[in-house]
């Protein structure tokens, strides 16, 4: 018996803007950081450094390495934002002592502080956002499930 091994057929999609995936997710993605910005911007901080902030608030001192796969970005992309969220005064970096190829993210005093200060980030953002929590959960798994596949995590 021989397996067929032809590829499955492709959706057929139009070059119309409306029938883009991508559109969507890249409008909603740039709304969505912007939504962030007047809860931020008196914190002086980016949406991509509230992402680490979140990151280490969560899970504690990372390696610029454990950031990046949790994050999705490169250190290439974290490393001017370390070095900025360092001047700031909300984290240090450090080599480690295990691997002196490693650098580690730890918060600082006032960095862990902060947390106390954007604990009502993510509610008055879901309130402009309008979505019921059911619609967001599926919304968060759907997004998960596709973020997965494209970076091979299946």
């Amino acid at each position: 018996m021989t397996q067929n091994l032809t590829k499955p057929a492709l959706p057929k999609v139009t070059l119309d803007l409306e029938d883009q995936l991508c559109f969507d997710l890249y409008a909603a993605a740039r709304l969505i950081t912007s939504a962030h910005r007047p809860f931020l911007l008196p914190l002086n901080l980016t949406y991509p450094q509230y992402v680490v902030m979140l990151t280490l608030w969560q899970h504690g001192p990372q390696t610029v390495t454990e950031l990046g796969e949790y994050l999705h970005l490169d250190s290439g992309t974290l490393s001017p934002l370390l070095k900025r969220l360092e001047t700031t005064g909300y984290v240090t970096r450090s080599k480690s002592a295990l691997d002196e190829r490693a650098t580690i993210i730890e918060l600082t005093p006032a960095g862990a502080a902060l947390k106390e200060r954007v604990t009502d980030v993510p509610s008055a953002v879901a309130c402009q956002v309008g979505l019921k929590p059911e619609e967001k959960q599926k919304m968060q798994e759907q997004l998960r499930a596709m973020i997965a596949r494209l970076s091979g995590d299946r």
